[in-house]
């Protein structure tokens, strides 16, 4: 991707170096935050028990039995963090963040303004290991994750590097997608369907919940690919860029993570979508470039 020419964002909050970016763990409302974030998270199955029992074992399950009863993030109490993060960065992936997240806001400005909306941007908070969040503690093996509480993207880099060696999906524009995914998340907060999602949730059985989730998941695959194509539109992809986003889309699917792990797929435990899915609906947002086709919610099943 071509960013020479691009500006950074002010919406940058750069933790990292600071002690557990955020004051350490705290065992109330973050460690259900953690709990919370490692129960969707990439992280294999016997690190998230492990994880988990010593969460439990320190006191901080006392959320738990409402993140298995279906809470979402923008239930949790807000939490501060304990030190101010720089709005300035200087290292070179610091620098593409911020101008990735820069070019997020140019283009939803843009779209929400097109559908008679105001737009306001999220934070995008970079961190190292852990960090306080408006939704408990975050950590940087559940992956990037966006908390609809402080409307805030949180991201360690080391994701990045995880990328190309865990993941197999190497290049900028993987983790462009990254970053778009999530700030497709905010544009659902903004747009009401969080709230909407989060109404939806309650009372499902954990299979129709989680249904329910690949729907929103996908959505923000969509926006992801809208992203694209109004960068594209700016001349701003290089030859392969693309076939970057989907490869990394690809390599996140419920199925081909679960059979890397497992060697079994279990479509009903299923949270983000399969990788054909994943895929897909990037693409149809690439095609369309626009909120208007990223339904996810309205389609049929066999649809998706």
């Amino acid at each position: 991707m071509k960013i020479d020419d691009l500006r950074k964002s002010k919406n940058i909050e750069d933790y990292r170096g600071q002690p557990s970016s955020g004051g350490g763990l705290n065992m109330g409302g973050a460690g259900s935050g953690l709990l919370l974030q490692l129960l969707f998270s990439r992280t294999g199955w016997k690190t998230k028990i492990v994880l988990i029992l010593l969460l439990l074992f320190l006191g901080g399950g006392s959320g738990l039995g409402n993140i298995l009863g279906g809470g979402t993030s923008s239930n949790y109490q807000s939490t501060q963090v304990s030190k101010t993060g720089s709005a300035e960065v200087s290292d070179e992936d610091g620098e593409f963040i911020s101008k990735v997240l820069a070019s997020t806001e140019d283009y939803w400005k843009q779209e929400f303004e097109r559908n008679g909306l105001t737009y306001e941007s999220p934070k995008l908070a970079l961190y190292t290991d852990y960090i306080q969040t408006g939704c408990g503690a975050g950590s940087a093996p559940s992956g990037p994750f966006y908390c609809s509480a402080d409307n805030k993207v949180y991201l360690d880099l080391s994701f990045y590097e995880e990328l190309k060696t865990k993941y197999g999906a190497p290049g900028d524009f993987a983790m462009a997608y990254v970053i778009a995914h999530e700030v497709g998340h905010h544009v659902q907060n903004q747009l009401g369907t969080m709230s909407q999602y989060a109404k939806a949730r309650r009372g499902l059985s954990e299979t129709e919940a989680n249904k329910l989730n690949v729907r929103l998941e996908l959505q923000a695959d969509y926006y992801a690919g809208a992203w694209a194509h109004y960068v594209d539109g700016q001349g701003l992809l290089d030859i392969g860029d693309i076939d970057e986003a989907m490869t990394a889309a690809h390599a996140v699917g419920d199925d081909h993570l679960q059979k890397k792990h497992s060697g079994r797929v279990v479509p009903d435990s299923f949270t983000h979508g399969t990788s054909e899915q994943r895929k897909r609906w990037f693409d149809r947002g690439y095609h369309y470039g626009d909120i208007q086709h990223g339904d996810t919610f309205s389609v049929n099943e066999n649809s998706l």
